[in-house]
């Protein structure tokens, strides 16, 4: 047997020291999107599988018997094509989706179906701080008006694609009070993230409640059909049982 662990979160990284602490016999893959991400404690390929045929090709030729998925939960693609080829192969399918967040009783929330739909909660001029990643920047183009600070991991190697807008480098975790400290350092009016859920980043919702700030939520796209758990401990009993 040989699982292979779609990984890129930080339950990911846990499950992989959890599948290396158990001598389960597995392999992780990265899509490369980070461009130094952290090591992991099992073999790691790095980058895409070149579609469904080339995914299908690399289940086959790895002799992979067990697919466990703990990607993002906005990378729904992926998640919707692996679980699909997964199902027309009879390989096991698991995916892991930690909780979403869910508003206290301090929360400023405006939910959202879609990232173009911020700027309509946004007035022009306020400082918008983008909490999402530079992989869906494009779809913010219409927040023009607005001085946008996009976070990400690598430094860019390109401009932002619109006016008004900066990248900030950083690396997680963050805790409240740097979070806290930021926002009030950049003058940040609204926080903009997708529901990813997680205690480690839910610390920039935390500060923003701190401080009062009214936070614009991305739902969560809807997940793929096929068995779903959102348990550490009980994913990797999955995995054991393979």
């Amino acid at each position: 047997m040989t699982l292979l662990l779609l990984a890129g979160t930080g339950d990911a990284r846990r499950l992989a020291h959890g599948l290396a602490d158990s001598d389960i016999p597995a392999v992780a893959s990265l899509s490369g999107a980070t461009r130094q991400a952290q090591p992991l404690p099992i073999p790691t390929r790095v980058g895409g599988f070149g579609g469904d045929a080339g995914f299908r090709a690399y289940l086959a030729s790895a002799g992979i018997t067990a697919v466990l998925d703990a990607t993002h939960p906005f990378a729904s693609f992926i998640s919707a094509r692996t679980s699909a080829v997964c199902r027309a192969l009879g390989v096991p399918y698991l995916y892991h989706l930690r909780p979403a967040w869910t508003p206290g009783p301090d929360d400023r929330w405006t939910m959202i179906d879609r990232e173009e739909d911020a700027a309509h909660h946004i007035p022009a001029g306020k400082t918008v701080f983008l909490g999402t990643g530079r992989q869906t920047l494009d779809r913010f183009r219409n927040l023009e008006g607005r001085r946008v600070i996009c976070r990400q991991i690598d430094p860019p190697t390109a401009p932002f694609p619109f006016e008004g807008g900066e990248f900030l480098i950083g690396r997680p975790p963050f805790s409240v009070p740097h979070e806290r400290d930021l926002f009030c350092a950049l003058g940040i009016d609204v926080l903009v993230v997708k529901n990813a859920g997680g205690n480690a980043s839910r610390t920039k919702l935390v500060a923003a409640a701190d401080l009062g700030l009214p936070v614009v939520m991305v739902r969560r796209p809807p997940p793929p059909d096929a068995p779903i758990c959102d348990d550490l401990a009980e994913t990797l009993e999955w995995a054991k049982k393979q």
